[in-house]
């Protein structure tokens, strides 16, 4: 092990130590790992992952195709069972799918026949929870996301970006503590990407979710999130987490802060000793 990641793993457990006494986590993993089982013999996927996510945290995972990201978010929602160790969200142990989160993937994935309001409301529909109760939670959330208006619009009447919205909407009409996001913008063009990535911190601070989001990009990252997870190759491990030491709200402007740049190479410097991101 370089001695740079000998520090970086120093500053890792330094940052452990010293959250631990800190705020109430909304998830933890213990021993976590994943090893997937085929013909060819078992395929590891993640190495043992030992980490905290604090209630109302923004936390950011990022790593190289095929470490493990989007696995852990699986395990993390209940859709995948570890291979060992232990997750708790909110103190409960993850035994399988629960309702406590609600997920973003890369695509927004609406269904075409249904219209926009439709669509935030099918988790209620699916969960068959009582919609007199859930709709003007959904038109609220519409309206906190800029859609107001576009609720009996199809989705083909909406760009990438209106899209994404709604399936952001969508996530949260249930009321989750918890958000999930699997590259949420990774489909959209540069500049819709950087309004998107605004909103989504608008929206995290006026409702106060915990969300993990799983990004390729650096500087999303490290725009985005309270703390960053670096994570290795695969099988993934994780190679450092880093604090933000910016303020929020955050414009754009501040991707020119020294303190921005410097995080972006610091982190950028564990894929020039592994091999190129995305």
């Amino acid at each position: 092990m370089s001695a740079a990641s000998k520090a970086d793993r120093a500053a890792h457990l330094r940052l452990v130590s010293d959250r631990a006494d800190g705020g109430t986590p909304g998830i933890k993993l213990s021993g976590v790992s994943k090893t997937y089982r085929g013909r060819d013999g078992e395929v590891p996927s993640l190495r043992p992952l030992d980490f905290e996510i604090d209630e109302g945290e923004f936390f950011v995972v990022v790593g190289p195709s095929g470490c493990g990201k989007s696995t852990l978010l699986k395990m993390i929602s209940g859709l995948l069972p570890p291979s060992a160790g232990e997750i708790l969200v909110k103190g409960e142990i993850v035994k399988g799918p629960h309702g406590n989160v609600g997920i973003v993937f890369q695509n927004a994935l609406l269904l075409p026949w249904r219209t926009v309001l439709s669509n935030v409301m099918l988790p209620i529909d699916m969960k068959r929870l009582p919609r007199d109760k859930f709709l003007p939670r959904a038109k609220e959330l519409l309206k906190l996301v800029g859609l107001e208006g576009f609720e009996t619009k199809l989705p083909w009447q909406l760009s990438g970006g209106m899209q994404q919205r709604a399936s952001i909407c969508r996530a949260l009409v249930h009321d989750p503590e918890i958000m999930l996001m699997d590259e949420p913008f990774g489909a959209l063009d540069a500049m819709t990407r950087e309004r998107m990535n605004v909103e989504l911190m608008r929206i995290q601070r006026e409702t106060g979710k915990t969300v993990l989001l799983i990004t390729h990009s650096i500087p999303e990252a490290v725009f985005l999130a309270d703390r960053v997870l670096v994570m290795t190759e695969r099988p993934g491990a994780i190679a450092a987490i880093y604090e933000v030491p910016l303020p929020r709200p955050r414009p754009l402007e501040v991707m020119a802060d020294p303190r921005f740049t410097e995080l972006v190479q610091r982190i950028r410097k564990h894929f020039f000793t592994q091999s190129a991101l995305d």
